[in-house]
């Protein structure tokens, strides 16, 4: 080929270079418009999910933290509308994630014995509890996008733990809040089709399901519901009681915590979050959804209401900006110890991580400066220990955690990124 020729070859290989690269650009910052528009058009995009009477977390119109509002996250001294465009560009000096992790899919029973409790992760804040013949997942997601505009927005970089088909059959779904990465149409109305399962969330939620073809019951903060398994181990109404045999097989208490919801930008706090205690034949389960620390005070309103076999805490999440340990949405790993310690849990399993990058923190940070507090607290690991993507664990029947002495090396965590 001559040297023209070449040069011909090479600009023309140029000119498409800088075609896609205008592309890419281009779909960027479509990508971007679209996830800024919800917050500046007109109200067409509003939602009324719930309309009800006045109370000491809902106007009449919008729901509310009573111990406070969520803030954004913006480092000290910065400018909201600056760090959300470096944020949803990528351009925030965010720490690398891996493209993908790789997952041993478990295949679980069909449910676990009569007074027995296992407990699958199958990412993010997805977790499979099999608890005396119960069947109860929690905030099922089993989408590749956490986004309202897939393939945009938050993509897996692990695969479920538990492949869809292996699924047993599913008594009791847990819906915390309408969040894309906690409230998954697409995985509910397949659970749904398949299973027929009990579906408990709080107000407002329940409006978003119904419109998917999905029945759910929803429920304020301090109010709870009984059921019986699909496979009909259950016999009886009285709910407090000691005889086991004349037990319901299970009780949900919908309980506060400390988050905000949105589907859309407009509809914010629209529908209700929360929290929740499970009780069961093979013991109590507390679900902590997504949330910040807030006031610190309901975790007590949970372990008010008996001893926790298992606890479900998020711990991913929580940093925004260099230094950052929590935002007022999300708690991080020294949160998350002592919000262990509150609920008096005997044994609990650190969620809300490694499966979609949602904030600025490396992949493996969580599970890191949570070992760290541990130690800090003097719980043993074992107590509060994080699983692969995939791994079931027997549940030890309650005991209370013993403290050993404190070993804090602060140093180790602040280098954490």
């Amino acid at each position: 080929m001559t040297g023209a020729g070449n040069r011909g070859v090479k600009d023309g290989r140029r000119i498409a270079g800088r075609i896609a690269k205008g592309l890419c650009v281009a779909l960027l910052f479509l990508t971007v418009a679209l996830c800024l528009a919800v917050t500046i058009v007109p109200p067409f995009l509003d939602r009324i999910y719930y309309e009800g009477p006045v109370s000491r977390h809902y106007d009449g119109t919008r729901f509310f933290n009573p111990d406070g509002d969520i803030r954004p996250p913006v480092p000290p001294g910065g400018n909201p509308q600056a760090f959300i465009a470096r944020w949803l560009l990528g351009r925030d000096d965010r720490p690398s994630w891996p493209d993908m992790v790789a997952v041993k899919p478990a295949r679980p029973p069909a449910f676990a014995a009569p007074r027995g409790m296992t407990a699958t992760w199958v990412g993010h804040a997805t977790v499979l509890v099999q608890a005396a013949g119960l069947n109860i997942l929690t905030d099922p997601i089993w989408s590749d996008h956490a986004s309202p505009f897939p393939p945009f927005g938050p993509k897996r970089v692990a695969q479920p733990g538990v492949r869809f088909d292996d699924l047993p059959k599913i008594d009791l779904i847990l819906v915390s809040h309408d969040h894309y990465d906690h409230m998954d149409i697409p995985t509910l109305k397949k659970l749904w089709d398949r299973d027929r399962p009990k579906i408990v969330t709080s107000l407002g939620n329940d409006t978003i399901l119904k419109a998917n073809g999905i029945p759910s019951t929803a429920l304020d903060w301090g109010q709870s519901i009984s059921g019986a398994a699909l496979n009909g181990l259950g016999d009886g109404t009285v709910i407090q009681c000691e005889n086991y045999e004349h037990c319901p097989d299970y009780r949900v208490h919908v309980l506060r915590n400390h988050h905000w919801s949105s589907r859309w930008g407009t509809d914010r706090n629209r529908a209700l979050w929360s929290s929740f205690f499970i009780a069961t034949r093979a013991g109590n389960i507390f679900f902590a959804g997504d949330t910040g620390a807030g006031d610190g005070g309901w975790p007590g309103e949970a372990a008010r209401l008996g001893p926790i076999r298992l606890a479900l805490i998020p711990i991913g999440a929580f940093r925004f900006y260099p230094g950052q340990m929590q935002s007022d949405a999300h708690i991080g790993p020294e949160q998350a110890v002592r919000l262990f310690e509150k609920l008096q849990a005997s044994t609990a399993i650190p969620i809300h991580w490694g499966t979609f990058r949602l904030s600025y923190e490396k992949w493996d940070t969580p599970p890191r400066m949570l070992s760290l507090y541990l130690r800090c607290a003097g719980i043993e690991r074992k107590r509060f220990a994080p699983l692969k993507i995939g791994q079931s664990i027997p549940v030890p029947t309650y005991s209370p955690v013993p403290h050993a002495p404190k070993r804090c090396d602060q140093q180790a965590i602040t280098t954490l990124k």
